[in-house]
């Protein structure tokens, strides 16, 4: 990735901020990042700038340095108005796991921008609720005031000893037993994870994501009819691969495509190939 030029922006309007960034030229991508991440994001984007793709993703609310808009519509509203400073008149959507929501609102609101949408890893119904532990955590970990700490902690610790985070993170991501996810992942893809979580950040927005989509529901969205390709790996333990299902029984114009890889990181490990041959020969489709 460091062969890709990033260049990161703020665009302002009516009190509300958004920052994001650009890679690459040519056929526009509107990238939703997923929980934890930001503008700076990685995986994915240099097969698709070699392909002749122009990447935008915005910074979603409350990571970064986008202002932590609370309603999903709002913030549609202000990607929207993103695209027309940048004169941009159509994209394709790629949403990413806790961006899923963000892509669905988008795309449902928007259905005359939106050339395809992409579903990678990601939530598209109600995820995590009180009920559930992860959400308990995450209330405490990653809360703002906490979560630079917590990450500051796990950057560390990755670069000091990589195997031995990934080890210990691997069953948030896989629902495989570590002998036979360790079996899919090579030291590439480490140095991957462990660039991935020196880049990452909660600031306020997992906690939005997790208000969101404890509520989300494609029932309350107008129907998606754009071409949509669903990717999901069967034994992913963030988003489960129901997600996935619901997705593609609530969008009459998708593709289903379940990858046999090692979890929610769709981007390591073996596989990960088809992920982008997927990707590509789909959007190779769209006119």
């Amino acid at each position: 990735m460091n062969s890709l030029r990033r260049e990161v922006y703020i665009f302002s309007k009516d009190g509300m901020q958004v920052e994001y960034s650009i890679v690459g030229k040519g056929k526009p991508i509107l990238i939703f990042h997923g929980g934890h991440s930001n503008c700076n994001e990685e995986f994915g984007y240099k097969e698709l700038v070699e392909n002749g793709f122009s990447i935008i993703t915005p910074t979603r609310p409350g990571y970064g340095n986008t202002t932590p808009i609370e309603t999903l519509d709002a913030a549609c509203s202000l990607y929207v108005d993103l695209l027309d400073h940048l004169n941009v008149e159509k994209v394709h959507v790629i949403a990413i796991s806790a961006g899923g929501p963000s892509g669905i609102t988008f795309t449902s609101l928007n259905p005359s921008r939106v050339l395809s949408l992409t579903l990678q890893s990601a939530v598209t119904r109600k995820w995590l609720t009180t009920k559930d532990k992860e959400y308990k955590a995450a209330q405490i970990i990653f809360r703002p005031g906490v979560e630079k700490y917590t990450w500051k902690l796990i950057s560390l610790l990755s670069n000091l000893l990589p195997k031995f985070i990934f080890k210990q993170m691997a069953s948030s991501f896989s629902k495989l037993p570590y002998s036979q996810i360790v079996t899919n992942i090579d030291n590439h893809d480490l140095v991957a994870f462990r660039k991935m979580n020196n880049r990452q950040r909660s600031g306020s927005g997992f906690l939005i994501d997790l208000s969101q989509t404890a509520l989300f529901s494609m029932a309350n969205l107008n129907p998606i009819e754009c071409p949509t390709l669903i990717v999901h790996s069967k034994n992913d333990s963030s988003v489960p691969i129901e997600h996935a299902y619901y997705a593609q029984k609530s969008m009459k114009n998708s593709k289903l495509c379940i990858l046999d890889t090692w979890g929610h990181l769709i981007w390591l490990g073996k596989g990960s190939n088809q992920v982008h041959d997927e990707l590509l020969k789909f959007l190779s489709t769209i006119k």
